[in-house]
């Protein structure tokens, strides 16, 4: 493995697997691009310009010849199954991946698909939204949030220069916690259709808190240290976006995709469970979500 100029393969680009391929692609590290559909190339649009991204992407895993040193792992936790056989075409036992995706729980989620490879999670911190097949508007500066680990360098090499900032956390779990908050709330705007401009009702705002003091006593069980004044911290930052901007499982609901309600929003409940935490908000929240995405009816 070269982990100074480690070779890298992407999977899954949409909008966070885009705005990552476009961050590489710009200091010359264009990635190896795999996905569902094929397409010459990619763009990312962010105020103030774009980048083009080249292609061409990758349809077949049975066409890749050669492992690589680094796989970012961008498709969401409803796809993991499908994105497995990439991961056997591009991993060596030495492939390092990074996985873009929410949630806490990416190490169990990966290991029926990993032979003991160095796993990063990460948390990513910026907002990206899908606007066709081959473009992505960035609205926010890119940032990243990984572990400290021996593979942390891998990754911390390939982004070294790029518009995507990386940051290296002693304790993940706390921050892996604090953005599962923050995505679980978000949750809300499946139920209500509507973006985060809901988020300036004081109606809402009520329910928020009380549904992020529930989440906060579950991840401070598993582990997390995170004060009184995050669940307030979150509602006024929904509060500062603009008023039009979504979050990736309404997306998937408004075009009827299955959603990640499990790792977003059914993990608190299930935690909560497993330690003897009630989580009457959770045992509304989840059902309907869970419904919403698969049915019936």
């Amino acid at each position: 493995m070269n982990s100074e100029n480690p070779t890298i393969a992407l999977i899954g680009p949409g909008a966070i697997g885009t705005t990552i391929a476009a961050a590489l692609s710009e200091v010359g590290r264009t990635p190896t691009i795999c996905g569902r559909s094929a397409h010459q190339h990619l763009d990312l649009r962010f105020d103030g310009g774009h980048i083009v991204v080249p292609g061409p992407v990758e349809i077949d895993p049975a066409a890749i010849k050669n492992s690589v040193d680094l796989v970012f792992v961008a498709v969401k936790s409803t796809q993991l199954e499908a994105a497995a056989p990439w991961l056997a075409a591009l991993c060596s036992a030495q492939t390092v991946v990074c996985v873009l995706q929410n949630g806490v729980e990416q190490k169990t989620h990966f290991a029926p698909w990993l032979s003991g490879n160095p796993l990063l999670p990460s948390v990513v911190w910026f907002p990206a939204q899908r606007e066709t097949d081959t473009s992505v508007w960035l609205r926010g500066k890119p940032r990243l949030t990984i572990p400290d680990t021996p593979a942390t360098s891998v990754v911390l090499a390939a982004l070294h220069g790029t518009r995507c900032a990386v940051e290296v956390a002693q304790d993940f779990t706390s921050v892996a916690w604090r953005k599962l908050l923050q995505n679980a709330v978000a949750g809300l705007m499946v139920l209500a259709g509507r973006r985060a401009g809901m988020f300036s009702r004081t109606d809402i705002t009520r329910l928020s808190l009380a549904y992020l003091r529930e989440c906060l006593e579950v991840a401070r069980a598993e582990g997390a240290i995170l004060g009184d004044e995050v669940p307030q911290e979150i509602i006024d930052g929904f509060q500062r976006l603009p008023a039009d901007l979504g979050t990736s499982i309404l997306a998937d609901r408004q075009a009827g995709r299955p959603l990640e309600w499990d790792i977003r929003n059914g993990v608190v409940q299930r935690y909560g469970q497993a330690h003897g935490i009630p989580t009457p908000i959770s045992d509304l929240v989840v059902p309907l979500l869970a419904a919403a995405s698969d049915g019936p009816g």
